[in-house]
């Protein structure tokens, strides 16, 4: 479409929009056109400046961004070195189409910019500003170059908007890169050039994103015909996602991810290639996609050739419960299933002993999620009066009872509003309360007291209990649908006696809370062998209470408070608990001495001492 004057050009988009015969009404700037026309009721002669938000307001918008614009910044600079000769500005935007990073040109075009207001703040949704590069891709979610008198409104015929859409790690539409330019001595085929630049610019941002959010799991590279695309799976083959091309590809949808497909549904190996790790890759229906290469440990081993490592996962936001599951094999399965979930809002059930730790399970799990950033809020059902927990719990308006604050109480629900409520000790929540409890979950809404309607709630629940809730539910003693509602995932945390890397804890825990002591030989078997019935809160007051009066920073045996179990525990069962840890040691170390004393925080000498003083058969 050739440069035109304002008014020519009004006339050339209500003759499009309105279907003229010498235009063909199939091609996206035209369907744009007639969407602003007629969905949006735009007026093309309008003038005046976009919306613009105000730097607070942008501070608001772009906060849920924030690892999104953190990881593209690199991509986006580079990107504006590329193109700033070339006098384009670029911009990075959210799903909105408001620009929330921008870059401009060099001072002879930045002007231009700035006057009308083409930077971080302004809004160019096509609902808003009719046919635009970043409102149109956006509307459209394809990549799309909108070159001069294309724009919708004709005030905006001066610049040229290539843009491309971003899609998240899970294929959402997650905002666009825009580069836009006022020169009018660049051709369109110039422009479609940049786009080119910026699309796969885009695509490396993608595949940033993709790989920060799953950079616990292994990826693998899917070929096409359009680019490759990326698919994430566990150490058991299942996958957990997949970036928009892949899916596209090969079929893929969330409800297969959340089933925990296997990846071998859609790969065959060819065994003759094996060692160069070629692959077929399939579609859902069973249909070839072609061949590629795939990341281990996806490849076909000769036999007897030892499985590639599992490599290390770099810190992360799984680092907190990496560090609390320690290397207890059950504990390390429960987290690569939290890891596998994501953040998909499902409820979880932690069951263990008074004092394992729940409460800290908890908050690691919430500082994994996406609502690391909001309220983790936590009550403890069994520590509250019954005749506290509703006001607690739901909140309650002014004057609602007597002695009611005089300007009422949000409750602890809405408190929680976009972040996770940990509720400890469910099994001592009142029959009366589950089910209003219930109704939440169901509703995801809740009425304070004295409230005259309800108010909506987003929250990730987290319970907790040391009781056998099922049970509890088949005696009619806790609401059997609250019982299922709650159990979305249930993790059991062992008891600090039951961890299979139960040396370590004790070896950590007493670091933080003796720090500048050591224990004594004596000490170290004592801890071993006693059963901790209080968990991993009595080991804690142990340790501090012994690194207050070691002497010379040594604990000893005589420094460690260590009541006997019950009226249970004897000289012979500690000496079987003993037994049995160092036993339980050396299996995990295969017979290796030397490995099995440095797990306990043993000497080689004071192990094969107590091998002989139990009677251990090493051979075994």
């Amino acid at each position: 479409m050739a440069s035109l004057s304002a008014s020519n050009h009004v006339a050339r988009v209500l003759s499009v929009a309105t279907h003229a015969a010498d235009v063909d009404a199939e091609s996206r700037i035209a369907n744009s056109w007639r969407r602003c026309l007629i969905n949006h009721k735009l007026d093309p002669a309008r003038q005046g400046p976009p919306q613009t938000l105000t730097e607070a307001e942008v501070r608001n918008v772009a906060e849920p961004m924030e690892r999104l614009i953190r990881l593209a910044t690199p991509e986006l600079e580079d990107l504006a070195r590329v193109l700033r000769e070339a006098g384009y500005c670029v911009n990075l935007a959210d799903p909105n189409a408001t620009m929330l990073w921008s870059r401009l040109p060099g001072e002879a075009d930045t002007e231009i910019f700035l006057r009308w207001k083409v930077y971080t703040g302004s809004n160019f949704s096509e609902a808003f500003e009719g046919t635009n590069g970043l409102g149109t891709a956006l509307a459209e979610e394809k990549p799309i170059l909108v070159h001069r008198d294309e724009h919708f409104r004709a005030q905006w015929s001066i610049f040229s908007c290539a843009v491309t859409p971003l899609f998240d790690e899970a294929g959402r539409l997650g905002g666009a890169v825009n580069i836009t330019s006022c020169r009018d001595d660049l051709s369109r085929t110039a422009h479609q050039l940049a786009l080119a630049v910026t699309m796969k610019a885009t695509r490396r941002i993608e595949d940033v994103v993709f790989r920060n959010h799953f950079r616990d799991a292994w990826i693998a590279t899917v070929p096409g015909d359009g680019g490759s695309g990326l698919v994430a799976y566990d150490d058991d083959r299942r996958i957990v996602g997949a970036c928009r091309s892949a899916r596209a590809m090969l079929g893929l949808t969330d409800g297969l991810i959340a089933s925990g497909i296997e990846l071998s549904h859609y790969v065959k190996f060819d065994a003759a290639r094996a060692m160069d790790e070629i692959v077929e890759l399939r579609r859902a229906d069973g249909r070839p996609l072609g061949q590629g290469h795939v990341a281990p440990p996806l490849r076909a081993r000769p036999p007897g050739r030892q499985p590639v490592a599992r490599r290390e996962a770099p810190a992360g936001r799984f680092e907190g419960l990496n560090r609390l599951a320690g290397s207890d094999p059950g504990l390390v399965r429960s987290v690569k299933r939290l890891r596998s979930i994501g953040d998909r809002n499902l409820p979880i059930l932690l069951h263990g002993e008074t004092g394992v730790g729940k409460d800290a399970f908890a908050r690691a799990i919430h500082a994994a999620s996406s609502r690391a950033r909001s309220n983790y809020v936590a009550l403890n059902c069994a520590a509250m009066p019954e005749s506290l927990i509703d006001a607690e719990l739901f909140g309650y308006e002014a004057g609602a009872f007597t002695g009611a604050r005089r300007e009422g109480s949000k409750g602890l629900i809405v408190q929680a509003d976009g972040g996770t409520l940990f509720l400890d000790e469910i099994g001592d929540m009142p029959i009366a309360l589950q089910t209003r409890l219930l109704r939440v979950l169901e509703n995801r809404e809740v009425w304070p007291l004295g409230a005259l309607k309800p108010t909506a709630v987003d929250i990730r629940l987290i319970s907790a209990t040391h009781r056998d809730l099922g049970r509890m539910a088949e005696e009619g003693a806790f609401r059997t649908d609250l019982y299922f509602r709650l159990r979305g995932m249930e993790i059991r945390l062992p008891a600090l006696r039951e961890r299979a890397d139960r040396a370590d804890v004790i070896a950590d825990i007493a670091v933080e809370e003796a720090s500048g002591c050591r224990l004594s030989a004596a000490a170290w078997s004592a801890l071993l062998a006693y059963p901790f019935p209080g968990n991993m809160r009595q080991l804690r007051h142990v340790l501090r209470l012994a690194g207050c009066t070691a002497e010379d920073g040594v604990i000893s045996d005589t420094d460690l408070d260590l009541p006997p179990f019950g009226g249970r525990t004897s000289e012979p069962d500690l000496m079987a608990a003993e037994r049995a840890t160092i036993v339980e040691a050396l299996r995990r170390h295969g017979g290796r001495v030397t490995e099995a004393a440095k797990a306990l925080r043993l000497s080689r000498a004071t192990l094969y001492r107590k091998i002989r003083q139990l009677k251990i058969d090493t051979a075994q």
